[in-house]
């Protein structure tokens, strides 16, 4: 028997604490939530519908496409595409801004995503996602220019994430807290389960990718070696490392329990200001962290009120249990 709040009614009673709210967004919500689900289905499946392994292509970041990056970019397209909730849509798996093809009404909202993140796990059966954020067109009904959706991080309507591991998780937030269902696969529907998500102001755990260690900037090179130190060091009390190298499972874990996530700048590649998109990822997860009682910040300012420049725009990108967060920040101020 079902039990608890479904997704479905969970937005529906938010829309009816909104003056003048027309249903669109709501059921834009739906359009995404469908995509979310038959994506959870495929990679669900993996191997026994033959859609693991890699593919020859490359996107526009130059990273090796898996077979699962173009089959779930295009079901988030199709999915969307048709109803006439959106102006655009933009992917991370995508050069340029998709247009919403003419036999289609347009709407006054942009869709924004990163439809497999991790995707370098899929093969070995770790915890991957979806990253999505929503933004109003500055011109309603009117065909998105790729202009249109360089927005700060301020801006977003609603951003969330997917996360396809031992069950089916959608995070998300419209700006008024964050909250997290899970897909009862019997009734087909996200049951409301994580609701109120917080962030632990304090933490023990960070996640970052050691073996960038020789190109981390001197701040963050500092506040490791202070963790790793443990009771005996500044800190005074041990730390735990995690990398999952997958920022969903990062992030989540850390919406669950606290902690730290960190792609910092370094001189790895001096050419990439940092891994990680501005729209597709930081400002998505941003959105989230914040609304959660969290902090997000390059090391150097607040990635919220970042202007972005371009569509796969990149960033540094530290995020987490607050207190920990401005420990970091402060390390790179002294610089």
């Amino acid at each position: 028997m079902q039990t608890g709040t479904t997704l479905t009614q969970f937005i529906i009673e938010e829309q009816r604490h909104i003056a003048g709210a027309t249903g669109d967004f709501t059921a834009l919500l739906n359009d995404l939530v469908t995509a979310i689900k038959t994506i959870s289905n495929a990679v669900n499946k993996g191997a026994l519908i033959g859609v693991m392994g890699a593919l020859e292509s490359q996107n526009v970041q130059g990273e090796t496409q898996k077979k699962l990056d173009v089959i779930t970019n295009d079901i988030m397209i199709r999915n969307n595409e048709w109803a006439g909730h959106l102006a655009g849509m933009a992917s991370e798996e995508m050069d340029e801004v998709y247009a919403i093809p003419t036999r289609y009404p347009l709407g006054k909202y942009l869709l924004v995503f990163d439809p497999l993140d991790g995707s370098s796990n899929v093969d070995i059966n770790i915890s991957v996602g979806t990253i999505f954020s929503i933004l109003r067109a500055p011109v309603p009904n009117r065909a998105a220019a790729m202009e249109d959706f360089l927005q700060p991080g301020v801006k977003q309507v609603c951003a969330g994430y997917a996360l396809y591991g031992s069950s089916t998780m959608l995070v998300l937030t419209t700006g008024h807290g964050v909250n997290g269902f899970t897909l009862d696969r019997d009734i087909g529907e996200f049951i409301l389960t994580h609701p109120d998500m917080t962030i632990p102001v304090d933490t023990k755990e960070f996640a970052i990718n050691a073996s960038n260690r020789r190109f981390w900037e001197a701040p963050v090179q500092r506040y490791v070696e202070e963790c790793l130190a443990g009771k005996e060091g500044p800190r005074g009390k041990d730390f735990n490392m995690r990398w999952v190298a997958s920022m969903v499972a990062e992030v989540h874990r850390i919406l669950t329990r606290g902690g730290v996530f960190m792609y910092p700048r370094d001189t790895k590649d001096p050419s990439k200001p940092g891994k990680l998109r501005l729209l597709y990822e930081a400002n998505p997860m941003g959105f989230v962290v914040e609304q959660a009682g969290g902090a997000v910040s390059t090391g150097y300012e607040r990635i919220m009120d970042i202007q972005p420049e371009g569509l796969h725009q990149r960033v540094p990108v530290i995020l987490g249990s607050k207190n920990e967060v401005e420990t970091i920040v402060s390390y790179h101020k002294e610089v």
